[in-house]
């Protein structure tokens, strides 16, 4: 086989399958996203989807106290890790911009979104990005999409996350889920992802990771990153209640695993009981013993193994002194 030709064909064999078709670019990244932030909270956070096997991998760059970037069609990643740079040294959103496409002999074919940490925001869209493409801007959040059903998507996606109440990831996710209903990539679905980023919102306080999920290949990736930013939004608050009770804090502590529990009773029901045991440790630690006792008693019937490792648990040193102890570890 001749050296040309064997190339096309393994071009070809790593091309998405709507790619293959015809029906876009090969080179190109087709997405609608939102970057945006939450200056009260210092979250930032970058959401996304597209008819490309995982979308996540290559699109969302975020940092806490610095801001969020989505760079996309024809992707150009050095966007994300420069633009975070540009951002951290105090360039203005609209600055990134310009200095970045203007480094960009191909800038005519990107598609960028940059929000910062304090809520500006910019949005680039090149000449050359594959039709529907466009964006749209607003205090805290960069709507951007190419490749899409019609300037309606970006629409509804500014309508939904500008109405939605909640945290970020709610209102980033809402913002997709209305982009998908008015069609999203024109050519399909196939991947979406979530990740925001916190200070100390990591796991034990020591990163800024705060929800990372990714949908790689699904047939409905929205439909199931709903679901996995559920789980991932019970987790990122159960970890922040665990760092403030680790680190004797139980003021903080309290409230946080509270939104937890009220959390995982709607979205993350499989571990449920793991939660509302460290519910049962934390009411302890804070001097509600008899609330404690509930939560312990709903944790055993969920999880009847729990009841050995509450027998053990210096955690729960104070609680196992309290008339009811064995009795709320009975089935």
């Amino acid at each position: 086989m001749k050296p040309c030709l064997l190339a096309v064909l393994l071009t070809l064999g790593a091309l998405p399958a709507a790619a293959a078709e015809g029906s876009a670019r090969p080179d190109v990244v087709a997405t609608f996203s939102i970057a945006a932030a939450d200056p009260e909270t210092g979250e930032v956070g970058v959401a996304v989807a597209s008819r490309f096997f995982a979308v996540g991998s290559v699109v969302p760059y975020v940092r806490a106290g610095v801001g969020a970037i989505a760079t996309q069609a024809n992707v150009n990643g050095r966007y994300g890790s420069r633009g975070l740079e540009l951002l951290a040294a105090g360039t203005a959103p609209g600055q990134v911009v310009k200095q970045l496409t203007g480094e960009d002999p191909d800038s005519s074919a990107r598609q960028l979104g940059v929000v910062s940490a304090k809520g500006a925001s910019a949005t680039f869209t090149g000449p050359g990005a594959t039709a529907w493409a466009g964006g749209r801007t607003g205090k805290s959040y960069a709507i951007q999409g190419n490749i899409l059903t019609g300037a309606d998507v970006v629409e509804a996606m500014e309508r939904a996350f500008l109405s939605t109440k909640g945290d970020l990831a709610e209102r980033m996710l809402a913002a997709m889920l209305a982009g998908d209903a008015k069609g999203g990539d024109s050519r399909g679905r196939q991947s979406a992802a979530l990740v925001v980023a916190r200070p100390q919102g990591g796991f034990g306080g020591y990163t800024d990771r705060f929800i990372d999920v990714r949908v790689d290949d699904h047939v409905q990736p929205l439909k199931e990153l709903r679901r996995l930013v559920g789980i991932g939004r019970v987790n990122a608050y159960w970890n922040l209640a665990w760092t403030a009770h680790t680190q004797k804090r139980p003021a903080d502590a309290l409230p946080l695993i509270e939104r937890t529990a009220s959390a995982a009773e709607r979205d993350a029901k499989a571990i449920l009981p793991e939660v509302l045991y460290d519910l049962a440790v934390i009411r302890s630690s804070a001097g509600k013993q008899a609330e404690a006792l509930q939560a312990l008693r709903r944790a055993v019937r969920g999880n009847p193994k729990l009841a050995t490792q509450a027998r053990q648990d210096r955690d729960l040193e104070v609680l196992r002194k309290a008339p009811g102890f064995e009795r709320a570890l009975k089935r």
